[in-house]
């Protein structure tokens, strides 16, 4: 179950195709590869930096905050499944406890 969200969370963020795709440029805008006179040359090589450099910001975002989210799904998942396993013995612990005499002391 555990397992099956944290798929869920990996395909919902789309980390492995984020991470392949991390210096693309973002949304697909670049200037192409331009001919022309060396001033629109230099122009187009910055228009396609600018552009990986802003994809490659918002990809590590998201790829950043999709892990966040996966580790306290995990850490979530983790304390149910160890209270699910400890929760059908609590009756039987305070049997014992009132058997052998133990109560709180309430501080006030």
């Amino acid at each position: 179950m555990i397992k099956d969200r944290l798929a869920a969370s990996a395909d919902f963020f789309s980390i492995g195709l984020l991470a392949s795709t991390l210096f693309a440029p973002f949304r697909q805008i670049s200037a192409g590869n331009v001919v022309g006179p060396i001033g629109d040359q230099i122009r187009a090589f910055f228009d396609r930096l600018i552009s990986r450099t802003i994809g490659a910001f918002v990809r590590t975002s998201v790829i950043i905050f999709g892990l966040v989210v996966m580790s306290l799904q995990a850490i979530f998942g983790l304390i149910v499944l160890v209270s699910w396993l400890i929760i059908p013995l609590l009756p039987i612990i305070g049997l014992i406890m009132t058997v052998i005499g133990w109560t709180p002391q309430w501080v006030i």
